[in-house]
């Protein structure tokens, strides 16, 4: 049995197979529609979500299987005090695979140790979310033709953005990545990333507070939110919210085919002038995953790939 805590938790040949079966089944959706047929996943979210909860459902539901779960802590035991090793414990009795959602870091290690079926990471705090680096990296795969000799330029929040920390760690393992890091001051990258990932592989990265001199640079363009939830003072958000913006006139700058990537949801750090834009890959990312959740939970599951 296998867990996915960490976009590290997959080889390199076998992140390159997941994403290769990822891209069979956007291609060959159909032939897909009963391979985990009596399967049942669990979608446990502690916190507040869309896209992940809902790809996650669309996934389990596109290969046959059903779902079950809660959205929010609230509608759990847990608001009655309720452990995350408890919980999971009693969900490995009706489920067969569990994607975890929770504020707190390191709240799917907890889970994936007590749990006797497989643990998705799908998002613990400010730490690791490895299925929006799946989709990161099956999306660019797809858009760009490959994952290496690429500049990435991540911009916004990289301080808590939890999104950008798994697919630093993710990328570093392709030959020629560059990345450019734009942020303020107050929402730099942690120390740890940049010290134990970038330069402990010897990545090539530059951290600068202009995204308009950047733009020229970039192979992805990957935005960020600030987040609200992430801090302790209202008036910082206020401060920084608005940092970058990204608008048609900046996108002006940058190259034909240069693509811009969010985790989402935005607020207003891309303007909707930029959706029309045919770089505007943001839309097309989040359809990816599902793709990709879809190859991940018939991976962890041992479930064969349809003649």
């Amino acid at each position: 049995m296998r867990h996915l805590l960490n976009p590290l938790d997959f080889t390199v040949e076998e992140t390159d197979d997941l994403l290769t079966l990822a891209m069979d089944i956007e291609h060959n959706l159909p032939k897909y529609a009963h391979v985990c047929d009596g399967k049942k996943l669990a979608t446990l979210l502690y916190e507040p979500s869309t896209r992940t909860r809902l790809s996650f459902e669309s996934a389990m539901l596109n290969l046959g299987g059903s779902v079950l779960g809660f959205s929010s802590a609230d509608s759990s035991s847990a608001a009655k005090g309720e452990s995350v090793s408890d919980t999971i414990r009693i969900i490995s009795c009706y489920a067969d695979i569990a994607a975890l959602r929770h504020p707190k870091e390191g709240a799917a290690l907890v889970a994936a140790q007590k749990s006797s079926i497989p643990v998705i990471n799908a998002g613990d705090g400010g730490h690791q979310h490895p299925t929006q680096t799946l989709t990161d990296l099956l999306t660019i795969r797809s858009l760009k033709g490959r994952l290496d000799n690429l500049t990435i330029g991540l911009c916004g929040d990289l301080k808590f953005g939890r999104t950008v920390h798994s697919l630093i760690n993710a990328m570093v393992r392709y030959p020629n990545i560059r990345f450019v890091l734009i942020s303020p001051d107050e929402l730099k990258i942690p120390s740890y990333i940049r010290e134990n990932v970038l330069c402990a592989n010897n990545i090539t990265f530059t951290e600068v507070g202009n995204l308009d001199a950047a733009m020229p640079l970039l192979d992805i363009l990957y935005m960020t939110r600030v987040q609200r939830e992430r801090f302790f003072n209202e008036e910082d958000y206020i401060r920084l919210k608005d940092s970058y913006i990204l608008n048609r006139k900046k996108m002006k700058l940058a190259k034909d085919d240069m693509f811009v990537l969010h985790p989402l949801p935005r607020v207003n750090e891309i303007s909707v002038e930029v959706d029309n834009d045919p770089r505007a890959a943001y839309f097309k990312q989040a359809q990816y995953g599902v793709y990709v959740r879809m190859a991940l939970i018939m991976t962890l599951l041992g479930v064969e790939k349809p003649c």
